[in-house]
């Protein structure tokens, strides 16, 4: 539990932290009224933030879209109403695209969190009167709870595709597609083990990136340096 998971630009989280912080935003879920295989769009930039919010939705049965941080508001319009998100996770710094995008249409979003790590909180016109929580604050409020009782075939997040052949594809991953490239990937082939310090110049938005990231480092005990900005 003392052992290093993550490092960021802020902080560093312990793997008892980061436990502790995902059951706990599970729970906060639960609160807001999301129920299982429910959409939220995440759309931070890569911090300590970003897993807890990924593993936390992944705990509470609930499905994160993980999308591009380097998109447009017209991108990020189509993949809400695509994907009818029914919140969104969101830093601070790209809330002003995402209010956007917000407006370009109705949409089911219900409830912001945002990430203020390196940043401070929007102002209630960025906002556009949605209820917003900083995250960090919101999380420790939170009743810890336990993971629903998913199956490996289960769905477990969205990625989108480039859209290189018209509009971006919301390509959907099980749990097991997560546990899976970890024991037949990172364990065999990259021989990964808990004293690696792991940096991956993919975030964690992109497939590999999340594995480098996220799933890959976790699945061994190692740890994890994150970076907000362009490598």
């Amino acid at each position: 539990g003392d052992r290093i998971a993550y490092i960021d630009d802020t902080a560093t989280l312990s793997y008892a932290g980061l436990a502790d912080a995902v059951a706990r935003f599970a729970g906060g879920l639960a609160a807001l009224g999301l129920r299982r295989e429910e959409r939220v769009l995440l759309l931070m930039q890569d911090c300590i933030d970003w897993p807890i919010a990924f593993l936390g939705c992944l705990q509470a049965g609930v499905v994160p879209v993980a999308v591009n941080t380097l998109l447009t508001a017209d991108d990020y319009a189509f993949m809400v109403a695509h994907s009818q998100a029914r919140a969104a996770l969101v830093s601070a710094s790209l809330m002003p695209t995402l209010a956007q995008a917000l407006k370009q249409q109705p949409h089911p979003v219900a409830h912001l969190l945002v990430s203020t790590r390196g940043a401070s909180m929007p102002d209630s016109a960025v906002l556009n009167g949605l209820p917003a929580h900083e995250l960090s604050t919101w999380i420790k409020a939170q009743p810890a709870a336990q993971a629903v009782d998913t199956a490996a075939d289960d769905i477990a997040f969205w990625l989108y595709s480039s859209g290189s052949t018209g509009r971006p594809k919301g390509t959907v991953h099980t749990h097991g597609n997560l546990y899976w490239t970890a024991a037949l990937y990172a364990q065999p082939v990259l021989g990964l083990t808990e004293q690696d310090v792991c940096f991956s110049a993919a975030k964690l938005f992109f497939a590999y990136g999340l594995g480098n990231g996220l799933s890959f480092p976790l699945s061994v005990g190692a740890s994890t340096v994150l970076m907000a900005e362009r490598p």
